[in-house]
């Protein structure tokens, strides 16, 4: 599953193939066809192993910290977790975004996208206690949303920053709720 999670981290839906999932994991293709019988298979254990993945990863790294978040520390940890940790490669936020507007055109995918977003929702109350700061659900739903749609219209910029753009969206909405 690794291999076919990275395929689809760095390529998206369509990096996701029987035979370059063989290939990338040194295996014959009769081995992902044996256990996956169809594409749609195959791709929804890719994402849900992609997705497992990066929530584990982002509770093991919350986990592991000692003392209450600055807001600073939250709003980074925050954006980590929604935009990636990479500033600079703004073509790897890019991809994460189309991956996100894609699921919609893949019914059989809508069931495990809701799983993994409730799972995030959590982690992002849980960081947000962790800094101090009790958020209800709606709360958390509206400061995804607001990230996410300053990250797609950041887009539009011919010099695009989608993490500078959200950061400035999120510490101006925590700011205002102080």
């Amino acid at each position: 599953m690794e291999a076919a999670s990275g395929l689809f981290a760095e390529g998206g839906f369509d990096a996701v193939r029987h035979r370059a999932v063989a290939e990338r994991a040194g295996l014959p293709l009769a081995s992902t066809t044996y256990y996956f019988d169809s594409l749609d298979e195959l791709i929804t254990a890719a994402v849900e192993f992609h997705g497992r993945s990066e929530l584990a990863s982002f509770r093991r790294r919350l986990s592991s910290i000692q003392e209450r978040m600055t807001d600073d520390a939250l709003v980074e940890f925050v954006l980590d977790l929604l935009v990636g940790e990479d500033a600079t490669d703004v073509e790897a936020v890019l991809l994460r975004y189309e991956r996100l507007v894609a699921t919609g055109r893949r019914p059989y995918l809508r069931p495990l996208m809701r799983e993994l977003s409730t799972e995030l929702r959590v982690l992002v109350t849980d960081v947000f206690a962790r800094a101090g700061r009790e958020v209800g659900s709606e709360r958390v739903e509206e400061l995804i949303a607001l990230v996410d749609g300053s990250v797609v219209n950041s887009f539009i910029e011919l010099k695009s920053d989608p993490r500078g753009v959200a950061g400035r969206m999120l510490r101006s909405a925590l700011s205002r709720h102080e």
